[in-house]
C-alpha cells in the first residue's frame, strides 16, 4: 500500500468517526474517564459527586451508553459544562452578508423536511 492510500484510509476513518454516533459516544466516554483520572477520582467518588449510579457510570465508561441527564450530571461534577453550552449553538458568521441574510430570514418555528 502506498503513502497516498494510507493517508486516504486515515482520512476516511477519521471522517467516519465524526459522523458515527457510536464512535462519538465512545470518544466522549474516553474523555470523561480521562478527566476523572486527571482529578484522581475513583468511579465510586464520581458516582457520589454526580449523583449518577455507579453501575451507570461503569456502563458509560465501558460501553459508552448513558442517558443525557446522567451525562450532564457527570459534566457538572467534572466542571465540564461549557462544552454543552456550545452544543448546537448558532453558526459563526463568515461575512457581513451572512449576518444580513440571517436577519432577513425569520426564525423558524417548525421544520418542513420529513426525512
Amino acid at each position: 500500500m502506498n503513502n497516498n492510500n494510507i493517508k486516504h484510509n486515515i482520512l476516511v476513518s477519521n471522517l467516519m468517526e465524526d459522523y458515527n454516533p457510536q464512535a462519538l459516544a465512545k470518544g466522549i466516554a474516553k474523555r470523561v474517564k480521562a478527566r476523572r483520572l486527571e482529578l484522581n477520582l475513583t468511579q465510586s467518588a464520581l458516582s457520589k459527586r454526580s449523583g449518577v449510579s455507579l453501575g451507570s457510570l461503569q456502563r458509560f465508561e465501558n460501553q459508552s451508553e448513558i442517558s443525557l441527564k446522567s451525562l450532564l450530571k457527570i459534566a457538572v461534577a467534572l466542571n465540564a459544562t461549557e462544552e454543552f453550552k456550545q452544543l448546537f449553538s448558532k453558526v459563526n458568521y463568515q461575512s457581513i452578508s451572512d449576518v444580513i441574510k440571517n436577519q432577513e430570514n425569520k426564525t423558524r418555528q417548525r421544520g418542513r423536511k420529513n426525512d
